[in-house]
């Protein structure tokens, strides 16, 4: 075995040791998309012109928006502003999008979501949707 060799075998046995930071900003675009996937979900947050012209200003990814994080080390608390769609079940939207958004959280960040508070804002009616064609 050449001295090339041995070093490396050498260095797949060691370890790394180091400390892993996840911005609070991640973890809301995770829960953001993850909320986003349930069907009758309109939005996250609130739509103004505020809103929108303070992304543009501060660089927050949109995906976040209506999302607001508490990480620690091995635990989150999210809180999520959204809008839902008329004639979907709220109450069954709610376990939905708690149940995605803790699933998402842990398997992309290894954190347990100890709290995912949502607060329903708005209600979007599917005839005065954009796009919608009459």
């Amino acid at each position: 075995m050449t001295q090339q060799e041995k070093v490396g075998a050498k260095s797949e046995q060691v370890q790394v040791q180091g400390e892993t930071i996840i911005e609070d900003n991640v973890i809301a675009s995770i829960a953001g998309v993850a909320a986003r996937e349930i069907a009758g979900v309109a939005a996250l947050g609130t739509s103004s012109i505020r809103s929108g012209v303070a992304e543009r200003f501060t660089g927050r990814d949109s995906r976040a928006r209506g999302v607001a994080v508490e990480a620690g080390k091995k635990e989150a608390i999210l809180d999520l502003t959204f809008k839902v769609i008329y004639g979907y079940s709220i109450p069954n939207i709610v376990v939905e999008v708690r149940q995605n958004v803790a699933e998402r959280v842990l398997q992309m960040t290894g954190l347990i979501a100890k709290e995912v508070n949502i607060r329903v804002v708005d209600i979007d009616f599917p005839e005065r949707m954009p796009g919608r064609l009459e």
